[in-house]
């Protein structure tokens, strides 16, 4: 597991302790690169050793017009070496293109809109977003790859005055908690400060990713 989480930033990451194999039972997770590490962890609490787990990169995440042919690709390539093939993403910022794909390929994959919604919980996020509308929201990955996802793509290390235009509308940053880590809360924190919002930490778990997930291993 160490060797896979080392490389959750590679272009193309895949569950090393599992070899791609037709056996009975054997099913692909075909994730974000941004979900690894809490997919592997679910996987290891969970003993789901019939699940292997390959990426897409993680920065698709600002590049969601990649995601439905790049599913595709992988889906078209593996189904023949799976029982089972479950793509780890919500809608993800694709229009709902990802999810007509999955449709036309005969593969399901998590409900939501986004990650934010099912770490929360579908049901609760959508409440939540009736007042929260002038809410940013990070999760633990995006508060460890902050500068590599927020801040460098938006151009604030070389416009710095950007951000009030961008971020003049919000007013707290919520921080979705996977884990209990006072490090990771104190660099959410310092993320807040420098976007200039109030700071709100939350802690979610794994929400509905460990709901789909567990349904998928117990069918």
């Amino acid at each position: 597991m160490s060797e896979t989480l080392q490389n959750i930033s590679d272009e193309h990451l895949t569950d090393r302790g599992l070899e791609a194999t037709s056996e009975t039972g054997r099913i692909l997770l075909l994730a974000c690169g941004a979900l690894a590490r809490e997919i592997l962890a679910l996987k290891e609490a969970n003993g789901w050793d019939h699940m292997v787990l390959t990426c897409l990169p993680a920065i698709y995440h600002i590049r969601p017009e990649k995601i439905p042919e790049a599913v595709r690709e992988v889906v078209t390539r593996e189904r023949g070496n799976y029982d089972d093939i479950f793509v780890v993403y919500a809608d993800c910022g694709t229009g709902g293109l990802l999810q007509t794909t999955c449709k036309d390929l005969g593969v399901e994959m998590v409900s939501g809109p986004h990650c934010y919604s099912f770490y929360e919980g579908n049901d609760r996020f959508a409440e939540l977003s009736e007042t929260e509308f002038t809410s940013f929201y990070l999760t633990d990955f995006l508060v460890r790859q902050f500068d590599a996802f927020v801040w460098k793509p938006m151009g604030l290390d070389r416009h710095p005055e950007l951000r009030d235009m961008i971020f003049g509308n919000y007013e707290k940053l919520v921080y979705q908690a996977q884990t209990d880590d006072p490090a990771l809360v104190a660099k959410a924190k310092d993320c807040a400060d420098r976007l200039g919002l109030t700071f709100e930490h939350r802690f979610t778990g794994y929400g509905d990713l460990a709901t789909s997930l567990k349904s998928l291993a117990n069918r």
